[in-house]
């Protein structure tokens, strides 16, 4: 079992707040679009940042926990690519202007980081007092990767949202972003601006993230210091990660293919833990290098074979993937022949 400090898990907190903050004085204080060499530095900033705690975590608790880290890192990081497919989603029906699209997503990174640390502590109490958690959330990961998989050329339909439609029935929406406020006064009136309903949407979606990132995360690892650290590392990066790729999302056709087939493993994988703790000790369990060399091999075949599509079929356009699925508007000789 993992031994970490009051002051290891001070300073850790510490150093991701204080990245947040300078996310968020930079998006407040000067916004802008942000270019691709600026992406670029961001995103390697944050990978080494990630790297270095890694490479220090290590070495000061082990290999064995550094290597959890490092397969959690990449579990989060690969998952958190399919965030960026809605964020892109989000961005598009909304309307986002392109300065203000810096401060969206450093507000949705915060609330994914707050939900996913709520999640994290009740998980890990759930696990620490009932071993058939890890059936459960072994089923939860299989049931998601089905149906990741089954509607894998979909995209989420962000305007049937819950949060977005009570929002949308509740509250006066400004017509355009008011310089990136979330409220206004309009003749007296305080009103929301269509920022608010996009950090509700993003707010929302993270938390559907959440609820399958953790579990996925808890596969590779049980301890709660290391699945933390894992999703604060990889979310850190997603804001740079967002202005660097999201013009290429569109060619990672078969990621979602690849993301059913990490979680329909991670899920086996607890299944396995949960059946050689409380069934017997002769059920096989499989280890963390294993999972690491697994994802790696799925998500490398993943991108280079989407590439390769891509490059062959100019046309192919990759999706985000949904958990359900929605109903297609019919087609004018359809609505003809009705009529």
């Amino acid at each position: 079992m993992l031994d970490i400090s009051v002051l290891t898990w001070a300073v850790t907190i510490g150093l991701i707040l204080a990245l947040l903050a300078v996310d968020l004085i930079l998006a407040a204080a000067r916004p802008h679009r942000v270019g691709f060499g600026e992406a670029t530095a961001w995103s390697v900033f944050y990978i080494l940042v990630a790297i270095g705690f890694g490479v220090w975590f290590a070495a000061r608790y082990g290999g064995e926990f550094g290597t959890e880290y490092f397969a959690g890192y990449i579990v989060e990081k690969s998952l958190s690519v399919d965030n960026l497919f809605v964020f892109v989603i989000i961005m598009t029906t909304f309307a986002v202007p392109a300065e203000h699209q810096h401060k969206v997503l450093t507000f949705g990174i915060v609330l994914a980081l707050a939900m996913r640390a709520i999640f994290i502590a009740l998980g890990a109490t759930l696990l620490a007092l009932f071993s058939f958690m890890f059936l459960l959330f072994g089923l939860l990961l299989i049931y998601t990767a089905v149906q990741l998989f089954r509607h894998r050329d979909e995209d989420p339909d962000i305007e049937d949202n819950v949060m977005v439609k009570a929002a949308r029935r509740l509250l006066p929406i400004t017509a355009d972003y008011v310089g990136g406020k979330l409220t206004t006064r309009v003749d007296g009136r305080r009103m929301v601006t269509p920022l608010f309903i996009v950090l509700l949407a993003i707010g929302s979606i993270d938390l559907l993230f959440a609820l399958d990132s953790i579990p996925a995360v808890f596969g590779v690892t049980e301890e709660p210091y290391i699945v933390f650290a894992a999703n604060a590392f990889a979310l850190l990066g997603l804001r740079a990660l967002f202005f660097l790729v999201s013009g290429l999302l569109d060619r990672l056709v078969y990621l979602s293919t690849g993301l059913s087939l990490i979680l329909a493993f991670i899920g086996v994988k607890l299944i396995l833990h949960w059946a050689h703790v409380d069934l017997h000790e002769a059920v096989p369990e499989i280890s963390t290098p294993v999972s690491l060399a697994v994802i790696a091999v799925v998500l490398a075949v993943v991108t280079v074979a989407s590439l390769i599509k891509t490059k062959h079929d100019p046309t192919a356009k990759a999706h985000p993937g949904s958990l359900r699925a929605h109903p297609k508007p019919a087609d004018s000789s359809q609505e003809a022949d009705r009529k």
